[in-house]
């Protein structure tokens, strides 16, 4: 199978274009961000300032943006004013609530954001009157979790117990009514619209500084030489580096735009030996960085899925999708990056390169 997620077919799809981004500022949106500007695409973001001064979108910011907009997705006048002025030929909506413990905090706020933010981002793209392809990004959590060894795949039920999951099980409803409603693919000719949504699990990778996540919580005990605290060692997770969904959007995007009859859903996982236990996530790390020990630390807590994983066949079938990167490289890669703090910036873009040429 041809992988086309390369530096030549993903530079043929966007080098020139007009991209829109939304949670430019987040982990994801800002790793997506330095792609697009390796792959020479016009890049406007539209999100909430970053919430942390150290993070990779403050490391990354004069490099990979031609212009970027700090406001919030529930703005909906401005944001179509600003998706309007912009014109784009592709959008990543990335803008969201993305934490399971802090939805239980604010559960309404959680769903606002990412069902009515995902509304207003799609109502926007009907203002549009050219070609655009859009691709939403939503969760693995989206799934009704039997907490099985079954592998989800995209015709499974949606669901989601805690306020998180469930609005971003909402996000996919949205998505696919606008995309019956105004952007359905038999009329593909009249509006020139093609709406998908990707489904991801866990992603790690250099510069997530968040709250409530495995690797930020590891690099900081490392960094200071004190046990690494775990709160569920046995939880089973799809681990995966972040260009593995990254490069997944991007040829989904290429794709659809090419191809009016690809939209979905689509999701995008790692193969069966990157579903993985926090624990074991910890043990590669302490191994990798070559010190470190890590301690199971008992906490009363919110409701979290203890196994999750995903059918990632259609995505390999239909757009020759495949993970490349096994559970010791993505750590490999991921602690590569912390480790050298002065080289931040060169060491995301040459993995970016190293990526697209696996």
């Amino acid at each position: 199978m041809e992988k086309l997620v390369n530096k030549e077919f993903l530079e043929h799809s966007f080098r020139g274009k007009k991209v829109f981004v939304t949670g430019h500022t987040g982990f994801k949106g800002s790793w997506l961000c330095a792609w697009l500007h390796e792959l020479k695409a016009e890049v406007k973001g539209y999100a909430l300032a970053p919430e942390q001064e150290l993070c990779l979108f403050n490391i990354m910011k004069p490099l990979n943006l031609n212009e970027s907009i700090i406001a919030d997705i529930r703005n909906k006048q401005l944001l179509i004013s600003e998706i309007q002025n912009f014109q784009p030929d592709f959008i990543f909506h990335l803008a969201a609530q993305p934490l399971v413990r802090r939805s239980y905090k604010i559960p309404a706020e959680t769903f606002e954001i990412n069902v009515a933010g995902t509304a207003n981002l799609l109502e926007a793209v009907t203002t549009l009157s050219n070609k655009c392809t859009v691709v939403i990004v939503t969760t693995d959590k989206v799934y009704e979790n039997k907490e099985s060894e079954i592998l989800y795949n995209e015709n499974d039920i949606l669901g989601g117990y805690d306020p998180y999951s469930a609005s971003k099980a909402c996000t996919e409803l949205v998505t696919n009514s606008f995309r019956s409603s105004f952007f359905n693919p038999n009329n593909y000719n009249t509006h020139l619209k093609s709406i998908s949504s990707a489904r991801a699990g866990n992603v790690i990778g250099g510069g997530d500084y968040s709250e409530d996540r495995i690797i930020p919580d590891i690099v900081k005990a490392l960094y200071s030489e004190k046990n690494i605290i775990i709160r569920n060692p046995a939880s089973v997770r799809p681990w995966q580096h972040v260009l593995e969904p990254l490069g997944g959007y991007l040829l989904l995007a290429a794709r659809c735009n090419d191809e009016e009859n690809l939209s979905g859903a689509y999701n995008f996982g790692p193969g069966p030996e990157g579903h993985l236990t926090v624990q074991q996530i910890a043990d590669i790390a302490i191994q990798q960085w070559g010190s470190g020990k890590w301690e199971h630390f008992e906490m009363k807590s919110v409701h979290e899925a203890q196994l999750l994983k995903l059918d990632v066949s259609k995505a390999k079938n239909i757009l020759h999708w495949v993970p490349k990167l096994n559970a010791p490289d993505t750590i490999k890669w991921t602690l590569e990056w912390y480790k050298n703090k002065k080289q931040q910036v060169e060491i995301t873009f040459d993995q970016i390169k190293k990526y697209m040429a696996l």
